[in-house]
């Protein structure tokens, strides 16, 4: 058999010379942009890896799912129903009630905080878990007990027999990431272990609706199942985020929570195995343009007071319903996520500064917070018809504000019906509406109503400062 070498054409050796001249230049280029502040692709996350390696562990856990649950029926129950089924000589029936255990594995991942053996990771990869594996890169396995574990955050603190030979990761400051800034992740995907995945920070503050206190750091570095529980890290090798969460069907696009968020959840788990959150017991809600302009808000950032529950630390503290709060101890307060997570953040029978804006005027009260309870749930008489603008109108009473999802003190005047193509269906006001104020003059009762409409002559604007269930205060408005 003969070897055909192809000899180069002259015009091709003509370009291949262009070529090599022209990738010299981009390397003389790369060069110089090397020595210059931005590094657009890190060159070491090799050495990195090898790093942190040692810190990140697989976690294998065994749940018992009792009567079989529902994979096990569908597998082997009675797939006609209540009909005979054909079958039934040649594969083993169970009823239901009688069914045996299904034993149910899953995978995650964690990482190593000391030697002394403690493992952050997800609490959804160990929640229900009768045991826990913990695996070490060096193939080490060791029985893992549960420290402590928070729903609400999706985080967890387990522990596996302390080890010189633990190998602890360095905790970085998830405030300093900035979008576009690199970062590496690294778990055991669909189990395999010390998978390593690089990308960038494609967004901070998401809210993806996994909780209350949802603040993830999204991310292009691949996390798929088995990730969750592992370490998100700076190009420095140290911890800015837990890998937590992905979108099925999506790619490229992971989300971690916080290092700063964890640190202080972390720690109340190992020091008492559960996390108690402050307390304010106020009714809160982000800052409309049409709120800002009815409460004279010149400000774009701060939180509207919706509601204070009686007897709670707001309530004894001198919060009222309308004030805007503007910052927790000095601290600016951006939404009602950022007050939920400044004030959940601080310890329980602090003394807390709360700055607020009230009636156009900044102030400052004391608040002593309580204890958080996570399953809180804020478990006249006549009708009227409001003609002119399109409202039948009654005064609330408890067996109306419960119907209607309000709170059984609640004050104001309860819309019970808006008349088709009437001013009022056309400011938008609902069924079902609580009417609190009128041209920012508080309304109790359907005579308080009349009164403070009787004081707007024909023509001029009405602002209705209404509550509506589920959605907190709207300021509807039209022309008498």
């Amino acid at each position: 058999m003969k070897w055909i070498t192809a000899r180069p054409h002259a015009a091709t050796i003509a370009l291949w010379t262009a070529v090599l001249f022209l990738g010299a230049g981009l390397r003389a280029d790369a060069g110089a942009a090397s020595n210059g502040d931005a590094q657009m692709v890190p060159m070491n996350i090799s050495s990195l890896a090898q790093k942190v390696r040692p810190a990140v562990v697989n976690i294998r856990t065994v749940k018992t799912v009792s009567g079989g649950g529902r994979v096990f029926r569908h597998f082997y129950g009675n797939p006609f129903g209540d009909r005979d089924n054909p079958f039934k000589d040649f594969f083993p029936q169970f009823p239901d009630d009688n069914a045996p255990d299904f034993k149910q594995q899953s995978l995650g991942s964690g990482f190593i905080i000391d030697k002394e053996g403690f493992i952050v990771t997800n609490n959804h990869v160990i929640d229900g878990a009768d045991q826990i594996k913990v695996r070490l890169a060096n193939e080490k396995e060791f029985d893992a007990e549960v420290i402590g574990r928070d729903a609400n955050t999706d985080l967890a603190l387990i522990r596996i027999a302390p080890s010189k030979d633990l190998v602890p990761l360095e905790i970085g400051n998830s405030d300093q990431l900035q979008v576009g800034d690199w970062v590496v992740a690294i778990g055991s995907p669909f189990g395999l272990e010390q998978t390593v995945t690089a990308g960038i920070v494609s967004a901070k503050g998401r809210v993806i609706g996994a909780g209350p206190y949802d603040d993830f750091i999204q991310t292009d570095a691949s996390i798929n199942p088995g990730n969750s529980g592992g370490p998100l890290l700076d190009m420095e090798g140290r911890v800015v985020g837990i890998n937590t969460a992905i979108i099925a069907s999506g790619q490229g696009i992971g989300f971690a929570i916080p290092v700063n968020m964890a640190i202080g959840i972390i720690g109340q788990l190992e020091k008492s195995g559960e996390v108690t959150r402050g307390w304010l017991g106020v009714g809160i809600q982000d800052l409309t343009d049409e709120l800002k302009s009815y409460y004279n808000i010149k400000r774009d950032t701060g939180v509207l007071i919706s509601q204070v529950y009686e007897g709670d630390p707001a309530d004894k503290g001198g919060v009222k319903v309308g004030d805007v709060v503007i910052a927790v101890d000095g601290k600016e307060v951006k939404s009602s996520r950022d007050l939920s997570g400044q004030i959940a953040g601080l310890p329980v029978g602090k003394k807390t500064s709360i700055t607020l804006i009230r009636d156009g005027k900044e102030r400052t009260v004391d608040v002593t917070l309580g204890k958080r309870a996570e399953d809180v749930q804020r478990a006249g008489t006549g009708k009227k018809n409001e003609e002119n603008l399109g409202l039948q109108l009654r005064d609330i009473d408890p067996e109306m504000a419960k119907r209607f999802g309000y709170e059984s003190g609640e004050r104001g005047i309860l819309v019970t019906d808006v008349s088709s193509g009437s001013k009022a269906e056309e400011a938008g006001i609902r069924q079902g509406d609580l009417v609190i104020e009128i041209n920012r003059e508080q309304v109790a009762s359907i005579s308080e109503f009349q009164k403070a409409v009787g004081k707007v002559k024909t023509g001029e604007a009405i602002q209705l400062l209404i509550k509506r269930p589920r959605s907190g205060f709207v300021v509807a408005k039209l022309v008498k």
